[in-house]
């Protein structure tokens, strides 16, 4: 699995993580089985991003259940959200964050759709200092969004920026991608598949013969390889339960990607079908 530095640490993170949205809302032996095999080839790949938010249903609780019976639990990178208004509010979903994923300290806390963001900043600075959290960050997943975040990035010190990005959704190319790369923030990636329309778009087409030659066997791994190879990207985060598509967008963090030349490449044939 490649890495890219977290600017404000130098500390490596595996460059295909895994998103929480939907997929880990469950409940059942049935489904936390198929979700501990999907934790499971996420370490076994060398991933470790675990992406969640109090917004995400019954998440939170499913990954600290499920990761308490891995002995790989300590690898994971926990990453989870603020989404509400007020300090004391934040504090307590906050503490309710840490209860439920099991942990005495998370690697990344984010502010969730910017919701009350100057107030939660405070926070998580306070928490930062105490050794609660590693990392802050702040996320959206919208266009319209992409200049809020930026103008945030640049006037407050943040680790984290996540946003939505894609081989046809290039919004962040514009002026995000390179404001976090000059502020030194790391990028998650989320809607790397926009919500699934690129995958209804290719289904049942066949991938370019050149795509053989970057190692890549099919679309998913196409639009992942395309996003990981913009040089601002730190870590996309697809959201699955299942430990069979998991593995194969795991791949795509793995071996040769794409040059700018060959970037407008995939861009041009994606646009074209």
């Amino acid at each position: 699995m490649l890495t890219r530095l977290i600017p404000s640490s130098q500390e490596p993170l595996p460059v295909i993580g895994l998103g929480t949205w939907q997929t880990f809302d469950a409940s059942g032996k049935a489904a936390y089985s198929q979700l501990s095999q999907t934790l499971d080839t996420l370490h076994v790949a060398g991933g470790s991003v675990i992406d969640s938010s109090p917004m995400y249903g019954r998440s939170e609780e499913v990954i600290g259940d499920l990761t308490a019976e891995l002995a790989a639990r300590d690898s994971f990178f926990y990453a989870t959200k603020v989404w509400t208004t007020g300090r004391q509010a934040g504090i307590q979903q906050m503490e309710a964050s840490l209860r439920k994923m099991r942990r005495a300290r998370l690697d990344l806390m984010q502010i969730h759709n910017l919701t009350d963001w100057k107030t939660h900043l405070d926070t998580l600075r306070d928490w930062k200092e105490a050794g609660k959290i590693r990392y802050i960050g702040l996320t959206h997943y919208t266009d319209s969004m992409h200049a809020e975040l930026e103008r945030i990035l640049r006037k407050e010190p943040v680790d984290f920026v996540q946003f939505n990005y894609s081989i046809l959704d290039r919004h962040a190319e514009k002026s995000l991608l390179p404001a976090a790369a000059d502020r030194g923030v790391a990028t998650l990636i989320n809607r790397p598949f926009t919500e699934g329309n690129l995958l209804a778009r290719v289904k049942g087409k066949a991938l370019p013969a050149w795509a053989n030659e970057l190692g890549i066997s099919s679309w998913p791994q196409f639009f992942l390889k395309f996003i990981l190879s913009h040089p601002a990207v730190t870590c996309v985060i697809p959201g699955t339960r299942d430990p069979a598509h998991l593995a194969d967008n795991l791949k795509a963090g793995e071996g040769e990607l794409p040059d700018e030349k060959t970037r407008e490449r995939m861009a041009a044939f994606v646009q074209a079908l």
